[in-house]
């Protein structure tokens, strides 16, 4: 990202997240384009919706366990010494040429299609896949997606003996809804840990070279072992996959991170029919509003958006009209910051907000192909809509 405010203007590409890819199509700014009253996006965190809140107890969550267990698999993974085993697999067993994992997955259909992380079945030569009821079918890779840290796994088991989970809307969640983790924390398979959202629209990083956008942050406890396996609502629904766990000591510490379910319904359809992920490009770099940009170009102190920093030559944006940061300038305290810039604050009439939001949009709502809308805010005081036809993410990016 290009980040305002360090002395120096550091400009890293923001084909940062393949996600975060996007393109634009060949429109150009009309010179004599009229002006909107420019309308920044709202940042402050809403309420949930009181009418869908499920109260918290022994028996919701004995329901939950019972509804959802059987669709949890533990996964035991032999991968090959140079594939990696992954932060949440737990006691990994260096035996010369082989590492042992554990790992955790859902079934989403009936044709035997099951998710999990990509880190858990990365340089697999052997998959055993565990159900509920005790039987161990032998899993094949259907395809894996870096970029989300996201894989499927088959198994030839009879569909009236598989019980796909329901995958809810993670563009609903809210801090402080309760949700619910089943996995494999040490190899202890189907363990029901519970807790709350602690926080949404979080960044975590990616097998690749880019990042995850919109990640749901939990204290619910995550161990090795988890990845892999449904963070759940209190309606039973399926709202992320768990992934991470930030910790110093390699064991849950009440932070963890689960893969938005919205990315893995795109993520996970796109494998099965394709055996792959491709995702939209744009062709900029750019960095979150801050208080160096909002004083450069005397916004009002509530501005959001993502500053662009540069544009790709004849890239998607470039096409499009969307123009880099210029007329850079540098404050008492040596910071350079731009004069001029556009911002960009909503694809499709959804607010961009940071980052990781138009990360997260462009990743799980967007193909290659696709035309959106980009609202940009020009020198803090021309609103204009911008047509972009999307392309897929250059390969070698």
């Amino acid at each position: 990202m290009t980040h305002f405010g360090k002395k120096g203007l550091t400009f890293a590409s923001l084909l940062l997240v393949a996600v975060l890819a996007f393109t634009v199509g060949t429109a150009v700014v009309s010179t004599n384009a009229q002006s909107q009253t420019v309308s920044w996006p709202v940042t402050t965190p809403q309420p949930g919706n009181s009418a869908d809140a499920v109260l918290q107890s022994d028996k919701t969550y004995s329901d939950i366990y019972n509804q959802v267990g059987p669709s949890v698999v533990s996964i035991n993974v032999v991968a090959t010494q140079n594939g990696s085993s992954g932060s949440l697999i737990p006691g990994t067993q260096d035996q010369g040429q082989v590492i042992e994992g554990t790992g955790t997955g859902f079934v989403i259909d009936t044709n035997g299609d099951i998710v999990t992380n990509n880190h858990v079945v990365e340089g697999a030569t052997r998959i055993e896949v565990n159900f509920f009821d005790g039987s161990i079918y032998r899993g094949t890779v259907v395809g894996v997606d870096p970029d989300s840290d996201l894989a499927v796994v088959k198994v030839d088991r009879p569909a009236e003996q598989l019980h796909p989970v329901t995958l809810g809307d993670s563009s609903k969640l809210y801090i402080g809804e309760g949700v619910v983790a089943l996995g494999s924390p040490f190899n202890q398979p189907w363990t029901l840990t519970t807790g709350v959202i602690s926080a949404l629209e979080r960044s975590i990083e990616s097998l690749g070279q880019f990042q995850i956008g919109s990640v749901i942050q939990t204290d619910a406890a995550i161990n090795p072992g988890n990845s892999g396996g449904p963070l759940v609502n209190l309606h039973g629904e399926v709202i992320g996959v768990n992934s991470q766990i930030l910790s110093r000591s390699g064991s849950g510490s009440g932070i963890g991170f689960a893969i938005p379910s919205d990315l893995v319904k795109r993520v996970s359809q796109s494998i099965i029919q394709n055996g792959k992920v491709d995702y939209s490009y744009l062709g900029i770099s750019g960095t979150d509003m801050n208080l160096y940009v909002i004083e450069a170009l005397k916004l009002p102190n509530n501005a959001r958006g993502v500053v662009v920093g540069t544009v790709e030559s004849n890239g998607p944006a470039a096409k499009a009209g969307i123009q880099a940061a210029s007329n850079l300038q540098t404050d008492a305290n040596g910071i350079q910051v731009p004069t001029a810039a556009d911002i960009i604050i909503a694809v499709n009439g959804t607010p961009v907000t940071s980052m990781e939001s138009l990360i997260s949009y462009l990743g799980s709502q967007t193909k290659p192909g696709d035309t959106v809308t980009m609202t940009i805010v020009r020198n803090g005081t021309q609103q204009i809509d911008l047509p972009v036809t999307l392309t897929a993410r250059p390969s070698g990016t």
